[in-house]
């Protein structure tokens, strides 16, 4: 095999649909491809690609919303000029294969690579498949999935179940670095309880936290990720408000006992492969396509989460949550560690190799 292959990626809009790449990205780089990867001018995805050894490239892009909006006349020339750049762009790079991640900047570039006869591999992390993934079927030759469960009604390609890739940083964390970044002492018995919001924080979220923080701090020292800008002034013991947390996140996880979180399928998939006991707050029908809803009944359903809806987060049901997961915590990592989550990166790697070396297969 030529390892100096380029190959191409695509997914954004979000860090939802970069993060999960990153892993993906780095066996790729680590194996001797050349990378290229494909998102919105406005750079998010940039960001998040770090000092990595590969190639960045914005396009125009246009949202694809669900609701009717006046920006969706104008965002169709958008998408079809994103078309255009992302033809030019592959006869430039001439990749391989394009592996997408999905997100509303994927679909011009997967679109001009079936143009092109470059094969796709798309990669869904939801259980209810994505809007972009949904409209790229006809152009994906193999599509892979979180979940075994997804399913994509008239796909006839491949199909794979990989899980969702997980960065190596996160399973290497260190307990007492975490604890030391959050002032508690070594021999400290205290507990720990995260609770993050996503990447872009969740107001909702960060109020019901706050205003249960009497009852939680008599039990845990809650160590708050609430996003940036969404810090409040409040004085309480045992509780710590971060924006972000990008260094030092993989210790952070080490440290915590428990984690509240959002149930978006990535977020899931790091507390699974980490074995952390954890309590989903699924966004609600009113702010989601109710892709986290699904998420998080599938994992309570599989053992390996407490799940609480919005509308029900009262402080004693939140509390109550709490206490089934310590006195049941055998039985949650039981279950989390039954999932090979580790190797999700390799197999979405072998799945591009393998079109890489034959795009006929």
């Amino acid at each position: 095999m030529n390892q100096a292959k380029p190959i191409a990626m695509t997914g954004g809009g979000s860090a939802g649909h970069v993060i999960p790449a990153l892993p993906v990205a780095d066996l790729l780089l680590a194996r001797g491809y050349r990378v290229h990867f494909i998102g919105t001018r406005s750079g998010l995805e940039q960001g998040y690609l770090g000092d990595r050894d590969l190639t960045f490239h914005g396009i125009s892009a246009g949202k694809l919303r669900r609701y009717f909006s006046l920006q969706n006349l104008t965002d169709v020339f958008r998408i079809i000029w994103a078309v255009i750049e992302s033809l030019v762009l592959l006869l430039r790079i001439r990749p391989s294969v394009l592996f997408s991640k999905g997100g509303f900047v994927s679909l011009p570039p997967v679109f001009a690579a079936w143009l092109l006869r470059i094969p796709v591999v798309a990669h869904e992390s939801d259980l209810t498949p994505g809007l972009a993934n949904r409209l790229s079927l006809l152009f994906i030759h193999t599509l892979c999935t979180s979940f075994a469960d997804t399913r994509f009604a008239g796909f006839a390609g491949r199909r794979v179940v990989t899980g969702t890739p997980v960065r190596r940083g996160l399973l290497t964390g260190d307990v007492a670095a975490g604890r030391k970044a959050l002032g508690i002492e070594d021999n400290s018995a205290q507990k720990i309880l995260l609770v993050t919001g996503g990447s872009l924080g969740a107001e909702n979220l960060n109020r019901i936290i706050r205003a249960n923080l009497e009852a939680l701090t008599e039990r845990f020292f809650v160590a708050h990720v609430c996003g940036v800008g969404k810090t409040v002034a409040i004085q309480q013991q045992d509780y710590l408000q971060l924006e972000f947390v990008d260094d030092g996140w993989g210790d952070l996880l080490a440290a915590a006992d428990i984690v509240i979180s959002r149930a978006g399928a990535n977020a899931l998939f790091e507390w699974v492969a980490l074995a952390k006991l954890n309590l989903l707050v699924p966004l609600p029908l009113s702010g989601s396509r109710g892709d986290q809803i699904a998420n998080a009944q599938y994992a309570q359903e599989h053992g390996w989460s407490e799940v609480l809806e919005e509308q029900d987060l009262t402080p004693k049901a939140l509390l109550q949550a709490l206490d089934r997961l310590e006195s049941d915590s055998a039985a949650y990592r039981q279950a989390m560690g039954a999932m090979d989550t580790a190797s999700a990166a390799e197999r979405l790697l072998d799945e591009i190799q393998r079109l890489a070396e034959d795009p006929a297969v």
